[in-house]
């Protein structure tokens, strides 16, 4: 008895150490916005006059505005039709059987752990090709040839866990492979969804690398937009950290709203 609540104290302690660590930079990014530049280089970060001055300056530039609607567009959007064809390929995957399954399955994997730096030129010279270079189309594109890959193997065990009996059941009923897939692989696999939805929204929203390289001035996401922050000749501190800031709201509030489906789907639950 004694022996668990020593290692349950010790769990408790390393939980808190681990947390302490990986919430400490955010706090001070947050606590960065509220100051000038001159008082981030003090040498307490506590000890400052909040002032608002950087949330002023970055929200009375227009090509901020235009970063976070571009990365609200391509995020939603890439996002939306990453699951829709992620959840059919993973659902074909898992529910039907026909000859090189298991290589399809793994080349979706692979093709996910290609560096984006290894995509990023060939995919550039191909949406020049088509003029699609500095278009929110080409950005949405890019991103789904990695959001697509990671929402198969994300929903593929939730699909393989659905027992055989409801796929029976509903072919009694006379439902053929599409009402089964949208009225009852669906809503049985919903937490799996909601998982794939979120971290693919949320890779959308950070991604930096193809929003660079795609676009420069009318596409531009938020990332590429706060990169700008650095400056010709010194970096504007204080309003990179607001922007930084304003980048992290979507990823707690979204994280927040679908926590207890976060929590059921990282489970592996199946709704019966």
């Amino acid at each position: 008895m004694k022996r668990k609540k020593i290692k349950k104290a010790i769990i408790i302690i390393v939980s808190i150490l681990i947390l302490i660590v990986e919430l400490f930079p955010i706090l001070i990014i947050v606590l960065n916005g509220f100051k000038r530049d001159i008082d981030i280089w003090s040498g307490n970060p506590f000890s400052f006059k909040p002032t608002l001055q950087s949330y002023k300056k970055i929200f009375q530039r227009s090509d901020v505005w235009l970063g976070l609607k571009n990365s609200i567009l391509v995020g939603l959007i890439s996002t939306i039709i990453s699951l829709i064809v992620g959840a059919m390929a993973s659902y074909a995957i898992a529910r039907f059987d026909f000859k090189y399954r298991e290589t399809v399955a793994y080349s979706f994997l692979v093709s996910r752990m290609i560096p984006q730096i290894s995509l990023a030129i060939p995919l550039f010279m191909m949406f020049r090709f088509i003029n699609l270079i500095d278009t929110l189309p080409a950005l949405i594109f890019a991103h789904m040839s990695f959001n697509i890959p990671y929402v198969v193997w994300v929903l593929l065990p939730f699909f393989s866990d659905v027992p055989k009996e409801y796929e029976e059941a509903a072919l009694v009923d006379g439902c053929d492979k599409k009402k089964i897939f949208w009225k009852i692989f669906l809503p049985l696999v919903a937490p799996g969804v909601v998982v794939a939805g979120v971290f693919t929204f949320m890779m959308s929203w950070n991604e930096f690398l193809y929003a660079l390289v795609l676009t420069s001035s009318q596409a531009k996401t938020a990332p590429v937009v706060i990169n700008g922050f650095m400056g010709q000749y010194a970096p504007l501190w204080g309003q990179l950290a607001a922007a930084g800031t304003i980048m992290l709201i979507p990823n707690f509030v979204i994280t927040l709203l679908f926590q207890r489906y976060l929590i059921e789907g990282m489970s592996g639950g199946i709704k019966g």
